[in-house]
C-alpha cells in the first residue's frame, strides 16, 4: 500500500489572485489521503506567473496533479508546459489561457491605483457581483468569506498579484503538446473569466474533459462546493482509479 501511495502524483492546489486554502476548504474534505494534497503559496511570493510556476515544480520533486482556479490555473498550465512528463494531470477551475488585453490592463492600473490609496477594501466590495452569480453574492455569509479571503491579502500581494495577470504570457500555443490528464471546470455565470475561455482550453488540450457548473461564478468550490467535489471525484476514478476520500487535512 504504502508503494502504491508514492506511486501516484501529489495533488498541489493553487489559489487564484487574493484567495489562499480557505478556497479549498471543501475539496480538502473529501480528496484522497493517496495524493498527499496539499496547498500551495507560491502566488503569494513571487512577482510572475512563469517563476509561480518554475517554484512550484521546484518545491515538490516527482510526478506531480495540479489544481488551479483562476491565476492558479494560469500557474498550473504554465507549470505543465515546463514540468512535461511530471505533470501527470491538471484540474483547470475558472481560468484562462490567454494574455491580458489591453483594456483589462487599463482597468487593472485603475485599480492598483485605488490599491495605493488605501481603498482595497471599496474595490473588493464591489467585486463581489463580478465574482459570484447573483444568487450567491445575495447570501451575506458567503459574500463576506468571500471579502474577508480577499483582504487577508494585503495591499502588497493584491497588487503584486494582479501586475503578475497583467503580464502572463499566452498559453494556448503550449496547450496542444499537453499529454496529460486533464478536467476543466467553469461556471456557466462566471464574469471574470467566461465560458469561452474554458471551452478554448479544453478544445487545445488534447483528451480534456469539460464539465460546466450550473448557476455558478467565478468561484465554483465556495457557490457550489457539492458539485465541484462530485467532479472532481469522478474524474479521479476516471483518470487515476482513485477515489477514497480522507478525513479532512490541515492545508500545508
Amino acid at each position: 500500500m504504502h508503494e502504491e501511495v508514492m506511486s501516484l502524483p501529489q495533488l498541489v492546489l493553487i489559489p487564484g489572485l487574493a484567495c489562499d486554502a480557505q478556497m479549498w476548504r471543501a475539496p480538502l474534505d473529501v480528496l484522497p489521503v493517496a495524493l498527499r494534497p496539499m496547498v500551495s503559496d507560491v502566488h503569494t511570493r513571487l512577482p510572475t506567473i512563469e517563476t509561480m510556476a518554475q517554484a512550484l515544480l521546484d518545491e515538490h520533486p516527482g510526478e506531480l496533479l495540479l489544481c488551479g482556479a483562476s491565476m492558479g490555473g494560469m500557474i498550473a498550465m504554465q507549470a505543465a508546459h515546463l514540468g512535461g512528463a511530471r505533470v501527470r494531470g491538471l484540474v483547470l477551475i475558472g481560468t484562462s489561457a490567454r494574455p491580458e488585453t489591453a483594456a483589462m490592463r487599463q482597468l487593472r492600473e485603475g485599480v492598483l491605483n485605488l490599491f495605493a490609496q488605501g481603498r482595497a477594501a471599496e474595490v473588493l466590495r464591489a467585486n463581489i457581483p463580478l465574482a459570484l452569480a447573483p444568487r450567491h453574492a445575495a447570501d451575506p455569509v458567503l459574500a463576506q468569506a468571500y471579502l474577508s479571503m480577499m483582504l487577508r491579502a494585503g495591499d502588497d500581494q493584491l497588487t503584486r498579484q494582479n501586475r503578475a495577470v497583467m503580464a502572463r504570457p499566452d498559453l494556448r500555443p503550449h496547450l496542444p503538446a499537453l499529454r496529460c490528464a486533464t478536467l476543466v471546470l467553469c461556471g456557466d455565470m462566471d464574469r471574470l473569466a467566461p465560458p469561452e475561455h474554458s471551452r478554448e482550453i479544453a478544445g487545445l488540450v488534447p483528451g480534456a474533459e469539460l464539465r460546466m457548473l450550473a448557476g455558478c461564478g467565478h468561484m465554483p468550490t465556495m457557490e457550489a462546493p457539492e458539485p465541484v467535489n462530485r467532479e472532481m471525484l469522478a474524474w479521479l476514478r476516471s483518470a487515476f482509479a482513485i477515489g477514497a476520500p480522507h478525513p479532512p487535512q490541515p492545508a500545508a
